[in-house]
Order: C-alpha cells, then sequence, then structure tokens
C-alpha cells in the first residue's frame, strides 16, 4: 500500500514539475514576442525619440519580421542537434541584450541592429519550447502541452502590446524596452535554474527534416500564412500611428483599442476554430 501512495506521490510530483516547466515556456513565448510585436504599440514614440518618421520607425516591424522569415526555416535547422536548454537560454540572453541596448542607444542603425540580431535567433527559442513541451508529458497530451506554450504568443499580442503602448505613453519610450528585457531575464533564469540538461538524444539529417517540403500543404500553409499575416499586420503595424495622429485618441485609449483587436485576434485563434467545424 504504501509503494502505490509513494508511486501516486512520485506521478503528482512529475505532473506539477512539467506544468512549472511548460509554464515557465509559455512566458518566454509570451516574452519574445513582446519583443518582436511590442514596438508595433510603440511607434509614434519612437518615431519622437529618434527625430525620424512613422513610416521609417516601421523599419523596426519589418526588419524583424523579415530577419524571422529567413532565419525560420534554416536556424532551428542548424541547432537541431545542439542541447535544448542552452540553445534556448542563448536566444534569451541575445534578447536580453538586445533589449539593453535599445533602451540605451540614441542611433536609429544601431536600434534596428538590437533589432535584427535577436530576430535571427527567434525561430529557435519556439523550435526548442515547442518540442521540450511535447516531450514533457505523455504522447497523447502533447498537443495540449504545446497549444498551452503557444498561449504566450497570444498572450504577448493581447497583452504585451497594449502594456508597452501604455508604458510609452504614461511614462517613457525606454520604459516598454525595458519591460521587455525584465520579462526575458525573468525567463533566463527561471530556465537556468528549473530546467534539467536537455540533450538531443536522436538528431534526424539535414534532409529527413527537409524532406517536409516536398509535401504540397507544406507549401499551401506557407501561402496562407502569409496571406493571412500580411493583411493582419499591415492593418495592426501603424493602428497606433492612426489612431493618434488621425483620431487624436489619447494614449490610454490606444492601449484598449490594442487590447480589443489582440482580443479578437485570440478569440478567432482559440476560440472560432470551433465554429470552423
Amino acid at each position: 500500500m504504501g509503494k502505490i501512495v509513494s508511486g501516486v506521490e512520485g506521478v503528482a510530483f512529475l505532473s506539477k514539475r512539467n506544468n512549472l516547466l511548460i509554464f515557465i515556456l509559455t512566458i518566454g513565448a509570451f516574452g519574445i514576442i513582446n519583443t518582436e510585436m511590442g514596438v508595433i504599440g510603440i511607434l509614434p514614440y519612437i518615431a519622437d525619440q529618434f527625430h525620424i518618421s512613422i513610416s521609417k520607425a516601421g523599419w523596426l516591424v519589418s526588419f524583424f519580421a523579415l530577419t524571422v522569415s529567413i532565419s525560420g526555416p534554416t536556424m532551428p535547422l542548424l541547432f537541431s542537434g545542439i542541447n535544448r536548454k542552452k540553445a534556448m537560454l542563448l536566444v534569451l540572453g541575445i534578447f536580453v541584450l538586445g533589449n539593453i541596448v535599445s533602451i540605451f542607444t540614441s542611433n536609429f542603425a544601431i536600434e534596428i541592429i538590437a533589432r535584427v540580431i535577436p530576430a535571427i535567433f527567434h525561430p529557435i527559442y519556439f523550435s526548442a519550447a515547442f518540442t521540450m513541451a511535447a516531450n514533457s508529458v505523455r504522447k497523447e497530451e502533447a498537443p495540449k502541452a504545446v497549444s498551452k506554450v503557444f498561449i504566450g504568443v497570444s498572450a504577448g499580442m493581447v497583452i504585451g502590446v497594449p502594456i508597452a503602448s501604455f508604458l510609452a505613453s504614461t511614462v517613457s519610450f525606454q520604459i516598454s524596452m525595458a519591460f521587455f528585457a525584465i520579462v526575458n531575464a525573468i525567463v533566463f533564469i527561471a530556465i537556468l535554474v528549473f530546467f534539467p540538461s536537455m540533450p538531443v538524444k536522436e538528431r534526424l539529417s539535414y534532409g529527413a527534416q527537409l524532406a517536409v517540403l516536398k509535401k504540397p500543404i507544406t507549401w499551401l500553409s506557407i501561402v496562407a500564412i502569409i496571406l493571412l499575416n500580411s493583411a493582419i499586420f499591415g492593418v495592426y503595424s501603424y493602428l497606433a500611428e492612426y489612431l493618434k495622429t488621425v483620431t487624436n485618441t489619447s494614449g490610454k485609449s490606444i492601449s484598449l483599442m490594442l487590447v480589443i483587436f489582440g482580443g479578437g485576434k485570440y478569440y478567432w485563434k482559440h476560440c472560432g476554430r470551433e465554429v470552423t467545424y
């Protein structure tokens, strides 16, 4: 009887530990998306900070997205044989440093570089995080574990962007960047402390990993995502500037509008799919 109780307690302990790891991965996804998308809500303040046009300030969004689109298919492939814990610590460390540089620089070219370098490593975190989340639970629970990490992506849109906009409007642009850095630094420490070493046990060849590109559904999905995100972020990227300049909306109201926009996107992604079926 004692062995049975001990076994149950062991399962409960592992379950709590796995939930903690998944929660940390989710906050990490939130922090990465904050850095990527948070500038959308503060483009007017970036333009004022560097004395540039809003369209030029938009380069921070465009260059980041372009870099991710290039590094997305290649960087996870190159890092596929590296210990996943070390890979995520590297990515988060680079994001923290990029955020810190963004706080103190007064040169827009350096600001762009501080955005582009983290963007190169952006796909590595998500590749490792999704894999670790799936491997931390039973096979049948893997999709649910991955979807929990993905909540961090949605939260970055719904919560992170408006928070960044609110901080920039009420305090300063630098405080928004500090918010990005703090979140990423907390996750860096949490992964360093709580995660075990996770070496890659079975590495697939580059050819085996690239074989997915032979499937037509892969290319159809890529085209669909490009078109969908182009439509969404073509509006979202300049929503804050439009509301501030054309409608003379206050900073707090802009933050609320960004919450509504991001919330609608979250609803469609996580709830609206049920209507489809």
